[in-house]
């Protein structure tokens, strides 16, 4: 997924720390939506799919540990970065158990919030490097072709003179194949180099 199809939600009662997060992320190549009445979350992502949400801990009407319980209820899986300009034990033990992704201090530094976000991102596969990108795509593409010809991992292991793992590992994207691991399983599934590379 490219950035620019990655989209946050910003939710902080504080107008300024709205405009400025939701200026420096538009920047940096994704859609942003910025909130500053917690009260409206629920609707908006009724209304729209978020992939991440950085949420201000303490804002009048509802707690954020209580909005947090709420965002799950509706999407278990999107990725929430907590903001607190007050931060305690009990905050951050509570924001860790509704699976915040990070607890984060107010004022904080722009790039130390970047690189959750990103990190967030890469953990759910929304955003990757090149490198990552083109390993997935191999993985899945090795992947596609092993099940069209009903191999397992083992019967392609076996053809190739592989072990299982590395090709599990290759297909779930967590290794790097070399050009000569990629010829021995090309080969096996009695296809190109060429073929394999094919719409990347």
């Amino acid at each position: 997924m490219k950035k620019y199809d990655i989209n946050i939600l910003i939710i902080d009662d504080d107008k300024d720390i709205c405009d400025s997060l939701r200026k420096l992320f538009i920047i940096d190549g994704y859609k942003v939506k910025a909130i500053t009445n917690p009260m409206h979350t629920i609707r908006e992502l009724n209304k729209h799919l978020y992939h991440l949400i950085i949420l201000d801990l303490k804002m009048p009407k509802i707690k954020g540990e209580d909005l947090l319980r709420e965002i799950r209820k509706v999407n278990s899986d999107v990725s929430v970065i907590i903001l607190t300009a007050y931060p305690s034990v009990d905050s951050a033990v509570q924001a860790l158990q509704s699976h915040a992704f990070d607890y984060i201090k107010k004022p904080f530094k722009i790039n130390e919030l970047r690189d959750t976000v990103r990190n967030a991102l890469k953990l759910k596969m929304l955003l990757l490097e090149p490198e990552e990108e083109l390993n997935l795509k191999i993985g899945k593409k090795v992947r596609e072709l092993r099940n069209e010809n009903r191999l397992t991992l083992k019967q392609l292991a076996a053809r190739t003179d592989l072990s299982v793992s590395l090709i599990s590992q290759i297909e779930r994207a967590e290794s790097a194949a070399s050009i000569s691991t990629l010829n021995k399983i090309v080969t096996a599934l009695n296809i190109s180099l060429k073929e394999l590379f094919e719409n990347f």
